[in-house]
């Protein structure tokens, strides 16, 4: 058997292999029938564990429960007690004293109520949609982050065979050198590549170390994952409606919850009026009995508009803000989406012209295998080959993780999770 073609046969088809496995896996479903495992949602879900969106989502829907209680409070501010005295034994000791107790119980002006519990069940609405927000921002991070670290292991696996093909390429060489069959340049020539392959080997895989370390750090998974992400297929994904988007639903949200905080300003412009109630015991220090009386009190304060009107015109400014806002993520999301198809487009055209060039270098470099040994061709024409041939296959591997990344950030782009 020649051992060249047998070399250089099973090299290619494990760099074949290696760039191939993403679309394979798109199209082959498991033998059982069972869906496909998806190892980007177990990362997500690990990195959404681990990072510090989660316990500021946490706090934001924890603070909308307490203003909840808050605004279902029978009080708009605690009631206070107040106690005085009054004794004239350190004045003229006629044996005068005064003792009164009452309680101070603030209520709510008409509407105040409801609009706080409007605003409080806003705000509550507001955490649930920003932490929707904030997971898909997450998952976008996540799909970055590991269709990076797959395609750095896709070019470690091509740089790997290729340096391996070179290196028995060498030896082949070295042994033709000694039998006469060759020159000595070309023992030098084909060390002097296999040295370059495995530079270059070395150097994927720092990136590849470089790149693992980044997807761990940020989802406490050890190693990336090698294969898609099972999002829906691009067939099953209907129109984009961008007010379902989880950032159009937390601007629209925070729309409502600014136009409630500006409905609790406009019915708070004043304190809220205190009922109270005392009582009083009185004692004159002669003869006469003492007194006793309950008293019931209102306490009315006064609205100013040099009070109310700052607040009023901030809560009108978030107002006008968050209406800007939402035009704005609107605008965006889709801009990204149209984006994001026209990337996922332009990815399956490119790949599907790189798996052509890779089919194409393959077999150039296969029939100068031929030609070489059977002495028709030379051995820098065979380095050549096998360099193109190396270069076709480390972009079809790219490309094909740039496919799968393209699709995933699609995915994103229409609000859909891992």
């Amino acid at each position: 058997m020649n051992p060249f073609r047998w070399t250089f046969g099973r090299i290619a088809a494990a760099c074949w292999a290696a760039a191939a496995v993403a679309a394979h896996a798109q199209s082959v479903p498991p033998a059982d029938g069972a869906p496909a495992a998806n190892p980007y949602r177990a990362a997500f879900e690990s990195a959404w564990q681990r990072s510090l969106q989660r316990r500021e989502s946490a706090a934001l829907s924890g603070r909308a429960r307490a203003e909840q209680q808050g605004a279902s409070s029978w009080t708009p501010e605690a009631a206070a007690l107040e106690v005085n005295t009054l004794d004239d034994r350190w004045h003229n000791n006629t044996g005068r004293k005064e003792a009164e107790i009452g309680v101070v119980v603030p209520v709510w002006w008409p509407g105040q109520r409801s609009a706080r519990a409007a605003v409080a069940e806003a705000e509550l609405q507001l955490a649930e949609a920003s932490t929707h927000a904030a997971r898909l921002r997450l998952a976008a991070q996540v799909i970055d982050a590991g269709w990076s670290c797959s395609a750095a292991v896709a070019d470690q696996q091509v740089a790997d065979s290729r340096h391996r093909f070179l290196a028995e390429l060498g030896n082949d060489v070295e042994r033709r050198v000694k039998a006469g069959d060759l020159a000595p340049a070309d023992a030098l020539a084909a060390r002097a590549d296999a040295l370059e392959a495995r530079s270059l080997a070395d150097e994927a895989a720092r990136r590849t170390q470089a790149s693992e370390s980044t997807w761990t750090l940020l989802t406490g998974v050890p190693t990336c994952p090698i294969g898609p992400e099972s999002s829906p297929p691009p067939g099953t994904v209907g129109a984009f409606d961008v007010s379902s988007h989880p950032e159009a639903v937390r601007a629209q949200v925070a729309l409502e919850a600014a136009r409630r905080r500006l409905e609790v300003v406009q019915a708070s412009r004043r304190d809220p009026p205190e009922v109270s109630v005392r009582y009083r015991q009185e004692s004159s220090g002669s003869s006469e009995a003492t007194q006793r009386g309950i008293g019931i009190g209102l306490r009315v304060p006064f609205g100013t508009d040099a009070r109310s009107k700052p607040v009023e015109a901030a809560a009108l400014g978030d107002l006008n803000q968050a209406e800007l806002a939402l035009e704005r993520v609107r605008e965006r999301l889709v801009a990204d989406e149209r984006m994001a198809r026209s990337t996922l487009e332009g990815a399956s055209v490119q790949l599907d012209h790189a798996r052509a060039r890779a089919q194409a270098s393959r077999e150039r470099s296969r029939l100068l295998d031929k030609a070489f040994k059977a002495g028709e061709a030379s051995l820098p024409d065979v380095l050549r080959a096998a360099q193109s041939a190396a270069l076709a296959d480390a972009q079809l591997a790219r490309l094909t993780s740039a496919l799968g990344q393209a699709l995933a950030k699609h995915h994103i782009a229409l609000g859909i999770l891992p």
